[in-house]
């Protein structure tokens, strides 16, 4: 009911559940509450198992055996009636507002005539109800609620700090960040599930929104191959992700570690092509787009079978221009059956190329968000290709700083040490602009070269800065993105869309709110205000 509810209520209500009680010396809990801004307060009594009730008994059967339980509807009007006492004794405004009680049993199913003298059909949720559970509590609020009055923000605000008690704020949040990070990290686990459906198919384009946990699955998928014996490449297309995906791979055993772990342009210079030329922008573009993957071709074509590949497995697929897929298919043994695997988000297409998959197959979709809260998916939501269902933590509000785009550095900075006084560490937190460097990241790039600076970025010692065009796939509990003008105006809502979504815990966005409407649409603008700081 927990996952039910939290999928379905809007972001402005609250849920909470185990909510301990005491009320003279008697201990009860409320299972779940819900705290609605304008409607009200909703308290759930929540059983598994198939429920039942002869002759005026409730039964809860489960595991081949049936035992008689305390009256679910009492258990739940008692919980309602201890809060809303307690929210009077502390003089909340919120115990003005509409009450309601209800039942849940999310595994019996229950006729839609179903009643009895102390519970209407409309005060239960049943396995049948769960699709609309948050509509029905909506109901349950507003034709058996007791009282009048509209839950105010205002209300919800002291509902929360009696039910949760009053820890001081920064406590609250730091520690509440750390509860996340493992959530995450369970909810990444968890698609262990989805990994073992893609080991079935030789050819896979695997689509997902920023945060559905593509990289997680193409690690997995390229351990796997490689553990069953097969030659196996994971490539992508981005400096940052490249180093991440060879540091995760150097954990493994061995045995479990592909072949070739790195950026797929660095592949054939490893071959022996010629090596890119001085820093020159269009001269760049004509060897990266044009004749670095016919010299890859030229090299796959002479390569012995057993330096080829029994498998590719290709994160961040978008990023690969129409040029670059056919080497990429030369380079596998068997071409036509060798195995290719491609993970792409078409929302993340930052860069000015454009490249098919030559994979004939549907794709497989990835639909939920693990990785970012759900305040965070709600901001860069409208933006993706994907509309995904949020499965992340409820978390702080996104925090939108408004400046002229020239001082989004500058401001951004400021934010950094907002965070750090609030006591955020420095390695929770990354700075990331949308137009020119910050100059701290010309600063490490320069000193240290790319390796040092993505290893320091791992190192999570240090703020990072750096742009949006080279974070894909990578993220922080906490970002700052400095919306300071763009590299590529035609990729602006790419480009925010990126920034947006790095953020698994806390995001900040700076800039300029007119330009980032006119890039991000009206939904945008709308999140972004609610937040203002």
């Amino acid at each position: 009911m927990w996952e039910v509810l939290r999928e379905q209520l809007p972001g402005e209500a609250a849920l909470l559940h185990s909510v301990p009680l005491i009320e003279q010396a008697v201990e009860y809990e409320a299972d779940l509450v819900v705290g609605w801004p304008g409607l009200g307060v909703a308290v759930i009594e929540v059983k598994g198992g198939q429920v039942s009730r002869r002759q005026g008994q409730w039964y809860q059967s489960s595991a081949g055996t049936t035992h008689p339980m305390k009256d679910p509807v009492v258990q739940a009007a008692d919980c309602k009636h201890v809060v809303h006492r307690l929210l009077s004794q502390r003089g909340s405004e919120a115990a003005r507002a509409r009450f309601a009680h209800l039942v849940a049993f999310p595994f019996t199913s229950i006729g839609a005539d179903w009643s009895y003298a102390g519970c209407s059909r409309g005060m239960i949720l049943a396995q049948s109800d769960l699709a609309d559970a948050a509509e029905r509590v909506r109901e349950a609020i507003e034709q058996h609620g007791t009282g009048y009055t509209p839950l105010t923000s205002e209300g919800l605000e002291s509902l929360l700090k009696v039910l949760e008690g009053e820890l001081p704020a920064q406590t609250t949040l730091l520690g509440w960040a750390e509860e996340n990070e493992a959530y995450v990290d369970q909810l990444t686990r968890d698609q262990a599930r989805a990994a073992r459906m893609l080991r079935e198919q030789r050819r896979l384009k695997v689509i997902g929104g920023a945060g559905s946990g593509k990289t997680w699955l193409a690690l997995e998928q390229a351990r796997h191959l490689a553990a069953h014996g097969e030659r196996v490449a994971l490539v992508c297309y981005s400096r940052g992700l490249a180093r991440f995906l060879q540091r995760m791979t150097a954990t493994w055993p061995a045995a479990h570690r592909p072949a070739y772990v790195g950026l797929f342009h660095a592949l054939p210079l490893q071959w022996g092509a010629e090596p890119p030329p001085a820093d020159d922008a269009v001269e760049h573009s004509a060897y990266y787009e044009e004749r670095l993957p016919a010299q890859l071709g030229d090299l796959a074509a002479r390569l012995d079978r057993q330096d080829k590949y029994d498998a590719i497995v290709v994160d961040e697929a978008q990023d690969f221009s129409a040029a670059w897929w056919p080497p990429t298919l030369a380079c596998l043994r068997d071409p036509g059956t060798g195995g290719l695997y491609a993970f792409l988000d078409e929302g993340q297409r930052v860069f000015e190329r454009e490249g098919q998959v030559p994979i004939d197959l549907p794709p497989i979709v990835l639909e939920e968000n693990i990785r970012n809260t759900r305040q965070i998916a709600q901001v860069f939501g409208s933006l993706g290709a994907i509309q995904a269902r949020y499965r992340g933590m409820d978390g702080p509000p996104a925090r939108f700083v408004p400046c002229p785009a020239a001082e989004a550095i500058h401001t951004a900075d400021s934010e950094v040490d907002r965070l750090l006084d609030e006591g955020w560490q420095p390695g929770q937190i990354a700075l990331l602009v949308t137009g020119k460097r910050h100059p701290l990241h010309m600063e490490t790039l320069g000193y240290h070269g790319w390796d040092g600076y993505w290893d320091a970025f791992f190192a999570n010692e240090d703020v990072f800065y750096g742009h949006v065009l080279g974070f894909k796939g990578l993220e922080r509990p906490v970002v700052i993105l400095a919306v300071n003008g763009l590299r590529d105006q035609a990729r602006g809502r790419e480009y925010l869309y990126v920034g947006l979504s790095r953020a698994r815990s806390l995001l900040v966005v700076c800039g300029d709110l007119n330009q980032i409407t006119a890039l991000g649409g009206e939904g945008l603008r709308r999140r972004l205000t609610a937040s203002r700081q």
